[in-house]
């Protein structure tokens, strides 16, 4: 596992190298001193995860963990407040550190890591593999939640999360849209620029002005459909045996 420390106070750094030091299975460790500094260096430095401070200058570590490029490596907090633990979480961390920490309980939010690191590999072998994942993982304040995929009618982005809309709710997955309908294969289609529906959970088409319209699905939910989409869902939908009814 290689690791990045994001931490603006020197002395931290230190002592959680030091920590990290006495941990097997750590590949690599770096280091930067402020959001910044741990942007530019994520191309070159390729962390599984970071080890990151919130309260810094100029950019937060709840700001850093928002912007992260895609595939976003892994998140853990490390702070000395415990005020922002909510927000940690919203912003899908996979633990939050609280200083001063002791080595069991840094031992056990890397054990937290490896497990998702392994679940986020097997996905990405699945797909590899041209076999879409049956379920995925999603993270909610701190707990996971096991989505199946059978379960879900659409998705819709929303900043760098997706809505798995089902009939249990509507979880958010950190991923972005595209890279989320490559590991699910043929059994969704583009819909919308923002918007990917399930081809047979769509039951009637509500045609709109300019060539958009509107997709009324089998739970009664309604997903939108842009004229940019519709050819290839229609394709999509000509090769489904329940073809849905076009209302004109």
């Amino acid at each position: 596992m290689r690791i990045l420390i994001v931490d603006d106070e020197r002395p931290a750094r230190d002592r959680l190298r030091r920590m990290l030091a006495l941990e097997a299975g750590i590949d690599a460790i770096f280091e930067a001193a402020d959001a910044h500094e741990a942007l530019r260096c994520l191309p070159a430095c390729q962390p599984d995860a970071l080890l990151l401070d919130i309260e810094m200058p100029e950019l937060s570590g709840i700001e850093l963990a928002a912007s992260l490029p895609e595939p976003a490596p892994l998140v853990v907090f490390v702070t000395a407040y415990d005020e922002y633990a909510l927000r940690a979480f919203d912003a899908n961390a996979i633990d939050y550190l609280l200083k001063p920490f002791d080595q069991a309980r840094l031992r056990r939010a890397l054990d937290r890591l490896r497990e998702r690191l392994a679940a986020r590999s097997h996905g990405k072998t699945a797909a590899a593999a041209g076999m879409p994942p049956r379920q995925l993982l999603v993270t909610e304040r701190g707990a996971t939640r096991v989505v199946q995929v059978d379960d879900i009618e659409w998705l819709e982005t929303a900043d760098n999360y997706v809505v798995l809309h089902t009939a249990q709710g509507a979880p958010l997955l950190r991923q972005t849209l595209s890279g989320l309908l490559a590991q699910l294969g043929e059994s969704f289609v583009r819909c919308h620029r923002r918007a990917a529906v399930r081809v047979k959970a769509v039951e009637r088409i509500v045609p709109l002005d300019k060539g958009d319209c509107e997709l009324v699905l089998r739970s009664g939910a309604v997903a939108p459909c842009s004229r940019q989409f519709r050819p290839a869902l229609m394709a999509a939908l000509g090769n489904n045996p329940d073809k849905p009814f076009i209302q004109e």
